[in-house]
């Protein structure tokens, strides 16, 4: 979802995104409060049926994609006769199954089961696969929707190899004639030039920084810095809170996550979805809708 500053949000100030947006960053907001709608309801489904669901997952999907008779269960899933009976009888009791024509197929609600089993099963796999980023994210969490990012690339670092995610940061950099990001600290160390070479000379970037980094980006790169600002190749703004880090590329979007400690990169994860784009700019907008331009904020000696 879009990031909130406190109690204000310029979500109401972004424009609309395609419907596929809407009704995600929608369903995003309205989870923390499911649970209480549920109980308000007195709707709760019992946990041993929502079990026996996820369980029926396979079949539930065999079936989402085609009608198939018993003995086609049966090779489809590699089960025995008594499993696929097992299976269709406990899906025909539920209502999520009819027989035509010797085939089972899949009822209404069946078909809205069978979409949200596989939904819940990409996001639990996708929270495994981006648990490092979620770590380093913790605290906005609820500003961060994981369907965008289901199959994202995710590069980690290792101990023999710490500086493998910015080494991909720079990689996406240096294929993309632009550049917008916000970051907590340093998009790369600064001791790395090519990041800033490529920032100072090889891309029309703009860059939203906390304060304190803006001014040691100018400490360690006087001229540079400031020569690359005034001629119009990098425009950094300021910003006081910032969730974490966010890179928008020509062609791909990735967020970054960072040790506390050292500052260094221990995460980055990136796409190139659409979905994933639209997420990427509506954020960027609401997290530039109240930053200031560097001219405004700081007077950089």
């Amino acid at each position: 979802m879009e990031f909130h500053d406190g109690n204000h949000s310029t979500d109401d100030h972004l424009p609309p995104g395609s419907p596929v947006l809407e009704a995600i960053l929608e369903n995003a907001r309205n989870k923390q409060y499911l649970g209480q709608r549920l109980d308000a309801a007195g709707d709760r489904v019992d946990t041993d049926l929502l079990g026996d669901i996820v369980r029926h997952g396979p079949v539930l999907e065999a079936l989402r994609d085609e009608p198939l008779d018993r003995r086609e269960i049966e090779e489809r899933l590699d089960v025995s006769r008594a499993t696929s009976h097992r299976f269709t009888q406990w899906l025909d009791e539920q209502g999520f199954v009819e027989k035509v024509d010797g085939r089972f197929q899949l009822t209404g609600p069946g078909e809205a089961v069978a979409d949200e089993v596989l939904r819940f099963e990409a996001n639990v796999s996708t929270v495994h696969r981006l648990s490092p980023l979620l770590d380093a994210v913790c605290e906005d969490h609820q500003e961060f929707v994981l369907e965008p990012f289901v199959d994202a690339n995710v590069t980690l670092a290792e101990p023999d190899d710490p500086y493998r995610p910015v080494e991909r940061f720079l990689s996406l950099l240096g294929e993309s004639e632009s550049f917008r990001g916000f970051n907590t600290t340093h998009m790369a160390p600064l001791v790395l030039g090519e990041f800033h070479q490529q920032i100072f000379e090889g891309s029309d970037s703009e860059i939203i920084y906390l304060p304190p980094i803006v001014e040691k980006l100018f400490e360690t790169y006087p001229e540079r810095a400031r020569e690359a600002t005034e001629n119009g190749h990098l425009a950094l703004r300021t910003r006081d809170e910032l969730p974490y880090g966010l890179a928008i590329f020509d062609g791909r979007v990735g967020i970054g996550g960072y040790d506390e400690g050292t500052g260094l990169m221990q995460v980055f994860v990136d796409t190139d979805t659409q979905i994933a784009r639209e997420w990427a700019e509506r954020v960027y907008a609401s997290v530039r809708a109240s930053s200031e331009p560097l001219e405004e904020s700081s007077k950089i000696g």
